[in-house]
């Protein structure tokens, strides 16, 4: 492989950002660790990427709700010899319903993704990447972490946690050669929006980003170091509007976006 391209970890990258994230990487000639659940649709995306770019591509099917997966997954690269120098987390899922209608699992699954998991493999890869002075972390945090969620309740909680993190971990890592970006898409049209329910709300039906908008952002925003990017006007707008806001006056403003 050539010294001057590198190699990206990616999670969820078996659609929506994920994959996007993927082709932009693959365009750029650098080498891929695609990993998500569905392996049959990681092992098409890797096959076309080989061929269209000439790119190395490894794929490992893990599902990241499981404890210790991290770790496991850093193995991974090191058996095969890559050394990691991008790191997107963006593996994660939500839902619409009323908190105590769910079972208590799909929360406990949706706290291990969107936020034990990115904590670990934020710091199995942040490790050796400040060892070697070099290395670039994206987390994909949401706008629905600038404010309480009614009928998202534990998806809103987790986003801020992953905002609130990134931003710390970034200022943390300031002087260490190693970079961390935080990504907040407001609603983005992928499979996220349909299995959760929310595109059929009006916080979706007022606008949704496309993926590979989202992502090029993103991608771009990282690759500059940059400690944070709102994905969108109207989404940067609502995001200095909720720090103004009162949380009694966003609680009703989220219920009637996101309500049942």
């Amino acid at each position: 492989m050539s010294e001057n391209k590198k190699t990206a970890l990616i999670t969820g990258a078996s659609s929506g950002l994920g994959l996007e994230f993927a082709k932009f990487f693959a365009q750029d000639g650098h080498s891929l660790v695609l990993v998500a659940r569905r392996v049959d649709r990681l092992e098409s995306i890797a096959a076309d990427l080989r061929i269209r770019f000439g790119i190395q591509v490894e794929t490992l099917g893990a599902d990241l709700e499981q404890a210790g997966i991290s770790q496991k997954v850093f193995e991974f690269c090191k058996s095969k010899n890559l050394q990691i120098e991008f790191l997107v987390n963006n593996a994660g899922f939500g839902y619409v319903n009323e908190f105590l209608q769910e079972d208590i699992a799909l929360d406990r699954g949706m706290m291990m993704l969107n936020v034990v998991t990115l904590v670990e493999m934020s710091k199995v890869f942040a490790e050796p990447m400040v060892k070697r002075k070099s290395g670039r972390i994206l987390n994909i945090g949401s706008t629905a972490g600038f404010q309480p969620g009614p009928f998202m309740a534990t998806y809103y909680a987790s986003k801020a946690f992953v905002n609130s993190f990134s931003e710390a971990l970034s200022h943390e890592l300031r002087k260490s050669g190693v970079t961390v970006t935080l990504s907040c898409p407001g609603p983005t049209r992928t499979e996220f929006g349909a299995r959760s329910g929310a595109d059929k709300k009006p916080l979706f039906k007022m606008g949704a980003s496309s993926a590979e908008d989202v992502a090029r952002e993103a991608y771009q925003a990282m690759m500059k170091g940059e400690r944070r990017v709102i994905h969108g006007m109207q989404n940067r707008i609502a995001a200095i509007s909720a720090g103004m806001t009162p949380n009694f006056i966003l609680l009703k403003i989220v219920e009637k976006l996101q309500g049942l």
